[in-house]
């Protein structure tokens, strides 16, 4: 399996958001990236999902162009992004959520081997699978983001800041859950995350984006030690 971005340049309306980024990410890798308000890292996600399609550049997906595809196409091909936010279907049980999250799936085999796996990972969910959405924990709601998307089976799985808005404590549960799904269900992680320390912990490698460019990559185990990053994303004077 293998993602590559390669020079794209996106837009909202006349403002250019990316400005020719590359990247690559190869199965099994978790990779992070990371950068501030505004940097591009969310346009990112949208390119390669199709929501906001490239003006100039290619996304490559086991050597095949996406970029003009769809959305629902490209979610078809394994590409699942969770976004920024959650967007869960407030008004929808937890189990309605989780039933839409296979809705595309073109085969139906083994929905209930994948809930079963979700409500493992997620015993919370179980519990409150009658429940609606809404009413749901900003924890638990990032829960059931991450759970939908896995109903539609990822090789690629985009998360836009699944930190964000929640407790320490949840963060490092939802963290754990991230590495977990990596190691055992070989799913290829892509994580936007201004928790640039927990990113680079969990990440094998990472990028550094700018203004709408990559100004860096490397292992994540260097970035955590580069002294720029440290001092820009890190805190660490």
């Amino acid at each position: 399996m293998k993602l590559e971005i390669k020079d794209i340049h996106s837009y909202y309306g006349n403002i250019q958001a990316l400005k020719g980024i590359s990247l690559d990410l190869y199965s099994g890798e978790i990779v992070t990236l990371i950068g501030g308000n505004g940097a591009g890292k969310t346009t990112t996600l949208m390119s390669i999902s199709g929501l906001v399609p490239p003006k100039k550049g290619e996304i490559l997906f086991n050597n095949s162009p996406i970029n003009g595809i769809s959305p629902d196409r490209i979610v078809q091909k394994g590409i699942i992004q969770v976004p920024e936010g959650r967007r869960i279907f407030p008004d929808f049980t937890v189990q309605e959520n989780l039933d839409m999250g296979s809705y595309l799936r073109e085969s139906k085999s083994n929905i209930q081997r994948d809930l079963d796996y979700i409500f493992e990972l997620f015993p919370i969910l179980k519990e409150r699978k009658s429940q609606l959405g809404g009413t749901l924990s900003g924890g638990e709601q990032q829960m059931l983001a991450i759970s939908r998307a896995l109903m539609a089976k990822p090789k690629v799985l985009l998360l836009d800041e699944p930190s964000l808005g929640l407790a320490p404590l949840i963060i490092r549960q939802i963290f754990e859950i991230i590495e977990k799904i990596n190691k055992e269900n070989k799913v290829t992680i892509f994580l936007v995350e201004q928790n640039a320390n927990l990113a680079l912990h969990i990440a094998d490698r990472g990028y550094v984006m700018e203004n709408g460019y990559i100004t860096m990559e490397d292992k994540a185990s260097n970035l955590l030690n580069d002294e720029a990053v440290k001092k820009a994303y890190l805190g660490i004077a």
